[in-house]
């Protein structure tokens, strides 16, 4: 794993918010909104796009944690800019805080965490499951 980033560096991704970024369920559609499911998920991306430039081709990232305020909604069409910040880098697993925004309103924040695994690991790991 390369060691390229410190604490306070930050990584940033652009979401347009879609139909299919809205709470459905198997009941059906909750709301027309940007759900807090689909926020994690880009949450844990924006935190991973670290990962992306830290690992090495024998490695690869797994997502550890994530948590989320869901602060206010937003709405299909609305552009949510993620902005994450490196939180810490211990060994081989780093924590981000993340906050998500549309215009100037905070929509969600929170922390996500990833290690950083051999892929030999990973399929061991998942050969027990």
């Amino acid at each position: 794993m390369k060691s390229i980033f410190k604490k306070g560096d930050k990584k940033t991704f652009s979401k347009k918010v879609l139909q299919e970024d809205t709470a459905n369920f198997e009941s059906g559609q909750v709301h027309p909104f940007y759900s807090t499911f689909a926020i994690a998920r880009d949450a844990e991306w924006t935190g991973r796009l670290f990962v992306l430039d830290m690992k090495e081709e024998d490695e690869e990232g797994i997502g550890t944690l994530v948590k989320i305020e869901h602060k206010a909604p937003a709405f299909i069409g609305d552009v949510i800019e993620f902005t994450s910040t490196l939180v810490s880098l211990i060994g081989n697993e780093l924590m981000t805080a993340f906050i998500a925004r549309c215009d100037k309103k905070i929509i969600a924040t929170g922390v996500t965490g990833q290690k950083v695994l051999k892929k030999e690991k990973i399929r061991k790991l998942l050969k027990m499951v």
